[in-house]
């Protein structure tokens, strides 16, 4: 199937943004604070996840060789990540309750 060329410019939007996202992660990383840094892992990992799908994404389109397994290996790392974050915030509610 022959993918048309302006699904690229969007494409690499969205890469971008996700790029940008990192830096407010980096920052948060270095805060004083140990559970902001634990989220900011997790969202700084979330990020980089989303990175490596739209690279995929991305490559599969440009290249036209199969790299849809760098974009299964991020869609991988993002149900870790999700549901890591889903048991954070399941031991929040425990604990606040």
């Amino acid at each position: 199937m022959d993918i048309p060329n302006w699904l690229l410019w969007p494409a690499l939007g969205a890469w971008l943004l996700q790029a940008l996202a990192l830096v407010p992660g980096i920052r948060r990383l270095r805060g004083p604070d140990p559970t902001a840094r634990t989220k900011a892992r997790l969202d700084l990992l979330d990020s980089a996840a989303s990175l490596l799908v739209i690279t995929g994404l991305l490559l599969s389109m440009a290249a036209g060789e199969p790299w849809i397994w760098l974009s299964l290996t991020g869609f991988m790392l993002l149900t870790l990540v999700y549901a890591a974050k889903g048991l954070r915030l399941l031991r929040a509610r425990r604990t606040a309750a």
